[in-house]
Order: structure tokens, then C-alpha cells, then sequence
């Protein structure tokens, strides 16, 4: 049985001293905030720890963007993450007089309501009359028509900086349309829930798909902005095309930051635990354990009908955003790994312990993977399953990555907007 001893006390050093960097001074917009968490032994005699300060996220700042965007016409790349406090952007930047002439909509649709991997349609924004296009599916990057007359595209949506959430595939495929037919590309920075680490292995060669587009490793510890910075300087767009990027930074943020976010990014990670358990238990979803979907507790429980190792049960059943969940109305016994406090979980390691016992407890092993190889996509390789099947303890397995992880760390640093953790 699985137990917090083994999975967190002697496998990870908890991430415990957060400190706010960035000094700069702005106006409180959004109701988007940070805590500082203070390590109690860095603390001196005569020491007065900085002052809290709100973090300000892109979309917040107009004054530094108004100018911009004035007396153009624009689509936005958004869904429901995209707020200025309780204001939607669309809504907000409409009242400021902006010309929106399309709204783009990733995976989970515009409204963020749609189950992981289900065709989201084009259609009309129920408030705004806007059109709305759906970039998930077969048609993932703007066509030619679709971007007819528009002058700028600003993209506003929060990410959870793990290579397999497909919003940053769904940002490249959008800046390669726009630098083929050179549309400035506005970039509106949130900052990265995952930003604190970097780790996993780097996606190889072959191995592109909608989940790992370019390569970068599974945790990429980067804020959209420096990741979009990081796609176009690196050539990775399609015939190594470049964008006219442009961004706008989060103030009072930095890499050492703990971020709360104020609306869930997708309906599977309702909460800050299922956001940094997510890098870590994404590798189940090529498998036949279920991460919770039709439960209350996505991405927080982990089971397979035919587990025996563990002592949590649930059964998942169809609810909003898991309309089909996998092992529907079956009996799955596993682990919870909800009972653990958010400062436990926000750790600086992809925790593969988790994947590397649930498979070594799996009687039935020549099922466990799916047959459609979803598993190496998500891995980036086919390394990480055949390493479990032959038996590779965990600390084997992450040396294995640690030379390219080490270059694309170095790679990442040229592209970062924002103090580091390190």
C-alpha cells in the first residue's frame, strides 16, 4: 500500500521558501493573489520579510496594451480563464471600445465546459453575438479565411505548465498562422502554477503530437509568454517561420511565486491539489487506471477495477466535463491522494513513484498500457514504458533524463521573463 512515507518524505524535498521578486509597482486590477510562504529559519532577528503583493496578470494592465490593439481588428484566443477580476476580457476590452471581430476557442470550448478530447463546434457567443471558432479537432490552426481581415490575434488563457495541456499547442499553431501571414501575435502573461521546477523527460524526435508539440521537457517551469518566446527564437514553428510576438508580463511575479488561480483551468482540475498532481498523474491517462474523471476528485485519485493494492475505492460516473469516463459505473480501488495538504504537494520533482507502483502492483501488465500508444505521447518517448517494463527502479529511470533535461534547462534560460527559482 501506498503511503504518504514513501511517496513524499523520502522521495522529494518539499518546495518551502517562495519569496516574491519582482518589485514593480502597478495598479490592483484582478482579484488574482499570491502568499508568500516564508521558511521560518531564513527569518532573522531584525528581518521584515517583503511585503505580500498582488500579482497583476497581462490582461490586467491595459495601459500597457491599449495602444496596441487601438483601431484594429481582432480575434482572441480565450476561454473562460481569460478574466480581468470577475470581467471577462471579451466583455472588458468590448466596454474599452475594442474592434473583436473573432473569438478562437481551444479544448473544452470558449466556455471551458466540453470533456477532454471532445469536438468542440464553431458557433456564436451566446452574449456578445461574436462568432466563435473552434481550434480543437481537425481544424487546430486558423486557415487562411479564418484570419481574413484581422489585424492582430491577442492570446489570454491560464496554463498549468505541463507539456501534454494542449493550450500551448494550441498558441503555436496559432503564431504559425499569423507569421505566415504576418498578423502580430499578442501574448497577455499569467503566470505558471508549475513554474517553481523543471523536470521529466524532453520530448524526442517522432513523437510530436497535439499533447507534446516541441521539445521541451514534461514539467517546462515557463509562463506562456516565455514559452511562446521560446517556439519562435528556437525555429520551431512549421519551415521555421517567426512571428511578430509581443507580450505584456505579470508584475510582482516571479518563479519563486505560489499562484492561486481564481478559476479553474479545465473541468478535470478543479482545484490547486489536482494542478500539481496533474504532471505527474497525466502518464494514467494512456493507461487503463483512472485519474478520477467522474468523480469529484479528478486528477486526485488514482484506480483500475482490477487493482488490489490499494484501499481507496470509487466508481466513476458521467458529470459535466467526464461525460464518458473511463471504467463508467465500475467499482475502482486505488489511492487518494486528495488527504494531502497543498504545501505537500507542491513539490519540485515529477513524482513517477506514482506511476512505477501502481504499474509493479498491476497483475494484469500486458493490459495495462493502451493499445493506441497514447502513453508515448504523453512520455514524449518510448523509453518511459519500456523502462517499467523492465523492471527500472525510479531513481534509474530519472537518471536517464537528466542529460537532455540538463540542455533544455540551460536552452529555457534565455527565454525567461521572470526571476528563477534557482
Amino acid at each position: 500500500m501506498i503511503t504518504k512515507l514513501n511517496l513524499f518524505v523520502a522521495i522529494f524535498a518539499i518546495f518551502q521558501t517562495l519569496n516574491l521578486g519582482c518589485g514593480q509597482k502597478g495598479t490592483a486590477v484582478s482579484e488574482q493573489k499570491t502568499i508568500e510562504v516564508v521558511d521560518n529559519e531564513s527569518i532573522v532577528e531584525g528581518d521584515v520579510p517583503e511585503e505580500k503583493k498582488e500579482v497583476i496578470v497581462g490582461a490586467a494592465q491595459f495601459d500597457q496594451y491599449e495602444n496596441l490593439i487601438a483601431g484594429k481588428k481582432l480575434a482572441l484566443l480565450v476561454n473562460q480563464t481569460s478574466t480581468v477580476g470577475e470581467t471577462h476580457l471579451v466583455d472588458a476590452l468590448l466596454m474599452r471600445g475594442a474592434t473583436i471581430k473573432t473569438i478562437f476557442a481551444p479544448e473544452h470550448g470558449f466556455r471551458g465546459t466540453a470533456d477532454a478530447g471532445e469536438k468542440v463546434l464553431d458557433g456564436k457567443d451566446t452574449k456578445t453575438g461574436l462568432p466563435v471558432i473552434s481550434l480543437y479537432g481537425k481544424n487546430k490552426k486558423p486557415t487562411v479565411a479564418q484570419l481574413k481581415g484581422i489585424d492582430m490575434v491577442v492570446f489570454d488563457i491560464q496554463d498549468v505548465g505541463a507539456r501534454f495541456y494542449t493550450y500551448i499547442s494550441s498558441m503555436s499553431y496559432v503564431m504559425e498562422a499569423c507569421a505566415e501571414q504576418n498578423i502580430p501575435f499578442l501574448v497577455l502573461d499569467r503566470p505558471n502554477p508549475n513554474g517553481h521546477y523543471v523536470d521529466g523527460p524532453v520530448l524526442e524526435k517522432g513523437f510530436e503530437s497535439f499533447v507534446g508539440l516541441h521539445q521541451v521537457s514534461v514539467v517546462h517551469g515557463m509562463t506562456v509568454a516565455e514559452y511562446a518566446r521560446m517556439v519562435n527564437e528556437e525555429g520551431w514553428l512549421k519551415n521555421g517561420v517567426k512571428c511578430d510576438l509581443q507580450w505584456v508580463t505579470c508584475q510582482h511575479y516571479d518563479h519563486k511565486t505560489f499562484y492561486q488561480l481564481p478559476i479553474k483551468p479545465s473541468p478535470n482540475l478543479p482545484n490547486m491539489p489536482s494542478i500539481y498532481l496533474y504532471p505527474s498523474l497525466c502518464f494514467f491517462e494512456g493507461t487503463n487506471v483512472s485519474v478520477g474523471r467522474g468523480t469529484n476528485f479528478q486528477f486526485q485519485v488514482v484506480g483500475a477495477p482490477n487493482f488490489t493494492n490499494g484501499t481507496y475505492e470509487f466508481t466513476p460516473k458521467p458529470m459535466p466535463g467526464a461525460k464518458y469516463p473511463k471504467h463508467e459505473g465500475k467499482l475502482c480501488k486505488g489511492w487518494n491522494l486528495s488527504e494531502y495538504t497543498t504545501g505537500e504537494l507542491q513539490i519540485n520533482y515529477l513524482n513517477i513513484r506514482f506511476l512505477h507502483e501502481f504499474y509493479n502492483g498491476y497483475k494484469d501488465k500486458n493490459n495495462f498500457f493502451l493499445s493506441n500508444n497514447f502513453f508515448n505521447k504523453l512520455a514524449g518517448n518510448q523509453s518511459l514504458k519500456k523502462q517499467l517494463q523492465a523492471g527500472k527502479t525510479v531513481e534509474e529511470i530519472r537518471a536517464s533524463w537528466q542529460p537532455r533535461l540538463s540542455d533544455f534547462k540551460a536552452k529555457r534560460r534565455q527565454y525567461l521573463l521572470y526571476i528563477d527559482f534557482e
